[in-house]
């Protein structure tokens, strides 16, 4: 591994142990066995540095809760069904990636002290969005239309985000895709009635 990438993986530990504010860039160097200068060089700037690193956090997080990728996924796009086998997916992958949702929520609460790290989040966001939406339609994030990744991807965004919510403060007591699956069969049911 050449510097950049050591960089990148020294501030991967370094955000999973500290966070994002407690981060510094020499504890970015120690972890890396580099030199303050190399971040500057590869990456632009510490904050530049940190996005890489947790949006590479996240992708690990979001590969692992691919259903597609190993096959768990038997329903086809667009029933309750598949609906529940990916959210089951998904929330078996929380016990393992919890540090990675206590980051992103740090992120949240934090105000112009990550105002630059939160700009560039905001535009990984989008991909976070269409990331979802193929999982759920069943289709490569590259033949996804436009229009469901920024309608379909922003309900799993935010039903993913409250989600994580609650497993992080009570996953006794969190929601389950049985739940979720239920909640949603009831809505459905009584738009049509109405």
């Amino acid at each position: 591994m050449g510097h950049r990438e050591d960089l990148l993986e020294g501030a991967r530990r370094c955000l999973l142990e500290k966070g994002f504010l407690r981060t510094t860039a020499r504890d970015i160097v120690k972890e890396s066995g580099t030199n303050l200068a190399s971040i500057g060089y590869h990456y632009g700037s510490k904050a530049e540095l940190l996005v890489q690193a947790y949006i590479s956090l996240i992708e690990d997080v979001g590969e692992r809760f691919d259903p597609g990728l190993d096959g768990k996924v038997t329903q086809p796009p667009g029933t309750l069904e598949r609906f529940q086998e990916v959210w089951a997916s998904i929330i078996r992958t929380v016990p393992e990636s919890r540090a990675i949702w206590l980051l992103s929520f740090e992120l949240m609460f934090q105000d112009e002290r990550l105002e630059e790290v939160r700009k560039l989040l905001a535009e990984a966001q989008k991909e976070g969005r269409s990331g979802l939406a193929a999982m759920f339609n069943g289709v490569p994030e590259a033949e996804l239309d436009k229009e469901a990744a920024e309608t379909e991807g922003r309900l799993y965004q935010t039903l993913l985000n409250g989600l994580m919510v609650q497993w992080l403060f009570d996953p006794d007591s969190a929601t389950t895709a049985e739940q979720l699956t239920e909640g949603l069969r009831r809505v459905i049911d009584g738009l049509g009635t109405s």
